[in-house]
């Protein structure tokens, strides 16, 4: 084999579409363009304009409160745990904190701390440490033999409020 027979696979690469090249092109005159008017014109790309009437994100109402300073959790579920374990990512028998779950791939982050959440069945023996918690992970975990230790604990308050 040569450099010069190289090739791409056959249907690997498209032609580009050769507007305004003549009415045998199928995009030939107004290139695709309709006929007239502002948009017909080049440079012509106004977001969210109506032509004039008041815009549906100006007419309708804001709604709600976005909490600036709300805990943002990374959400892990026990199948993502028991995935890892089984692939041995993870050492079962070691202390499983967030640095262990973001050196074994399992979350890019750790944000505000590791939610652990109750999807999928865990069969290992683990001892975790997580901000939080859904009352389904920490039955599995217990169910397991395991121990499961949550840093951030909700206060009466907040329970109440939910």
């Amino acid at each position: 084999m040569k450099l010069t027979d190289i090739r791409d696979n056959a249907g690997a690469t498209h032609a580009k579409k050769r507007r305004g090249r003549g009415i045998g092109s199928g995009l030939g005159k107004t290139g695709g363009r309709g006929h007239k008017g502002q948009a017909s014109r080049s440079g012509v790309a106004v977001a969210n304009f109506e032509g004039g009437q008041m815009p549906i994100y100006r007419r309708l109402p804001r709604r709600g409160f976005k909490n600036p300073n709300r805990a943002d959790y990374v959400g892990v579920n026990l199948d993502q745990i028991q995935g890892a374990i089984d692939a041995e990512r993870i050492d079962a028998k070691a202390s499983i904190t967030a640095e262990v779950l973001k050196e074994a791939g399992i979350i890019r982050q750790v944000r505000d701390g590791i939610r652990l959440l109750g999807r999928g069945e865990l069969t290992a023996k683990i001892d975790i440490t997580v901000a939080g918690a859904t009352k389904t992970a920490v039955a599995a975990v217990e169910k397991a033999g395991g121990k499961l230790t949550a840093t951030v604990v909700k206060s009466e308050k907040s329970d109440s409020a939910e």
